[in-house]
């Protein structure tokens, strides 16, 4: 069964015009980027103002990440549905509807009086963000022509991944040369000038399907990746184990198995027709993006902290320490299709994977406390390299696999691959990272009075916070809680490498097939037709 129908010209056949020029392609290229750059800056941007706004609205800790998560849980849930919606209804007016109802969201977010406001608004900008973010992809993939396809998908993957870190640090930057309420200026920004782009340069197009909108499909899945990603955000908050942990992972399961069902019964009017997964090119594409964000994800969880507690750096400076990754990332991506046509996709892949594993290894085998940021910024380069030659060929290959009337539901599932990935990694490498730290820690808190000590178990931040109360073992504390945090940063690592090496392993001998050739062979079969 051969899925990979070429999208090349779908704007211009549904608009009626001619196809776009190469200004206007920049233009478009230009104009989703910064739409993209305004949903992935809003992910990561609040991290830094929860203090800020704990102090502010007067709120707990678990309401001040709620108001953080809440954002992610509604974008993830909603993508799947918004992004088919978008290839029926038009990609133009779906991405104008996304821009505004962010926009405003976003407006309200900033002037929110309480925390049940700000909740609010920020679930109405998670809905705006899944009517973004599946459709910028889908507009590169329905308007480019297929040679120049790859290089665009590069800058998107490279704005997907790097845009987080940048996002951070002007959030960081704000929030310590104005108040944090200035952190939605940004997106609102970034906003009116996509709006304004979109609105002069970028083409319609839509898709018209024989078969019904599948609701029952788009209702279920909402169901499964809500359960499912509540799991992995509140799991290390309320414990594995708890009620509602349980109760959720349950119900996410329960619609995950079901939506299958549904899915293979209604296979050609389904929503995602899930028997696209025994390709090589989708099934290779997913796992990819799924394991790279997650170790990306999980990357930041142990850096931010290893920077200011470890480190005793400010938020803004462990914000610009990233960058190096960041900037790489972001070459490498623009670099990627080039590698992948010489080479092909799977070989591509597999190289970044492995100089993420490489990464991985270089910073559990040098970190150290008196190593300081030049023991860890070897494996960051390395790092930032490889996640950004695997994910371009891993977003073609996941567009490419599914036709072009449904390039909506193509990019949303890369963006729901994305955001599993983030939480899964996130909660993972986190855990692991805590329990190393605990074990570490125990033996070397002897001699420490026993109420500073129970609070240095908790987290080398409550350690540092405590420290002053230990009296003369002040600074024995401080360094049994940073080396027991290199300790943990170690196992974490070392459970990278591994996962990066099955990956590496799954993607040399299953991974996508080189789809240049095919290219190859279309752009002769078109030059002959237009010979005649």
């Amino acid at each position: 069964m051969s899925t990979n129908h070429p999208a090349q010209g779908a704007a211009a056949e549904a608009s009626g015009g001619d196809a776009p020029d190469a200004r206007q392609l920049r233009t478009i290229l230009i104009a989703v980027s910064i739409a993209l750059m305004a949903v992935i800056a809003s992910v990561s941007g609040l991290n830094v103002a929860q203090t800020h706004m704990a102090v502010e609205f007067g709120a707990s800790q678990n309401t001040v990440l709620w108001i953080i998560n809440i954002y992610t849980l509604a974008l993830a849930a909603l993508l799947l549905p918004l992004g088919a919606i978008g290839d029926r209804m038009g990609r133009k007016p779906m991405l104008i509807a996304g821009l505004g109802f962010f926009g405003a969201a976003s407006v309200a977010a900033g002037l929110a009086p309480t925390a049940e406001v700000m909740l609010a608004a920020r679930v109405a900008g998670g809905i705006g963000a899944a009517m973004i973010m599946p459709i910028t992809l889908a507009v590169i993939t329905s308007t480019f022509p297929e040679e120049q396809r790859g290089k665009a998908i590069g800058v998107w993957t490279g704005v997907a991944g790097g845009g987080g870190i940048l996002g951070m640090f002007l959030s960081a930057l704000l929030v310590d040369v104005a108040d944090w309420r200035w952190l939605f200026v940004l997106p609102v920004v970034l906003v009116i000038v996509a709006l304004a782009m979109t609105l002069k340069s970028v083409p319609n197009s839509r898709e018209h399907s024989a078969h019904s909108f599948d609701t029952v499909g788009a209702l279920v899945s909402t169901v499964a990746v809500v359960g499912l990603i509540f799991v992995l955000q509140e799991g290390p908050e309320r414990g594995w184990t708890a009620p509602a942990t349980l109760i959720s992972l349950a119900v996410g399961l329960v619609a995950a198995v079901g939506f299958v069902a549904w899915e293979l019964r209604r296979r050609d009017a389904s929503l995602l027709d899930v028997r696209l997964f025994r390709e090589r090119g989708l099934a290779g594409g997913s796992i990819t993006l799924l394991v790279v964000f997650g170790v990306q994800a999980g990357i930041a969880v142990v850096l931010f902290p290893f920077f200011q507690a470890v480190l005793g750096w400010s938020g803004l400076l462990s914000t610009v320490a990233l960058m190096p990754m960041a900037v790489m990332m972001m070459m490498a991506s623009g670099l990627a299709p080039k590698l992948a046509s010489r080479i092909g996709s799977r070989s591509t892949m597999a190289v970044g994977i492995a100089l993420a594993a490489v990464a991985l290894a270089l910073m559990a085998v040098f970190v150290s406390v008196d190593g300081g940021y030049l023991s860890v910024l070897p494996g960051m380069l390395a790092m930032g390299i490889g996640m950004g030659l695997s994910m371009t060929p891993s977003t073609e290959a996941i567009t490419g696999s599914l036709p072009r009337e449904k390039q909506g539901v193509a990019s949303a599932l890369n963006d729901v691959t994305r955001e599993f990935g983030t939480a899964l990694g996130v909660a993972m490498l986190g855990a692991l990272l805590s329990a190393g730290y605990r074990s570490a820690i125990d033996d070397r808190l002897h001699g420490i009075p026993q109420g500073p000590a129970d609070t240095a178990r908790e987290g080398i931040a409550n350690a540092v916070e405590v420290a002053g109360s230990a009296g003369s073992h002040a600074q024995d504390l401080v360094h049994a809680a940073q080396q027991s945090f290199v300790d943990g940063w170690q196992q974490a690592m070392w459970a990278g490498v591994a996962v990066m090496g099955a990956l590496f392993v799954c993607i040399a001998l299953r991974g996508p097939k080189n789809a240049a050739p095919a290219a190859a062979d279309e752009a002769e079969a078109t030059e002959a037709v237009a010979a005649r």
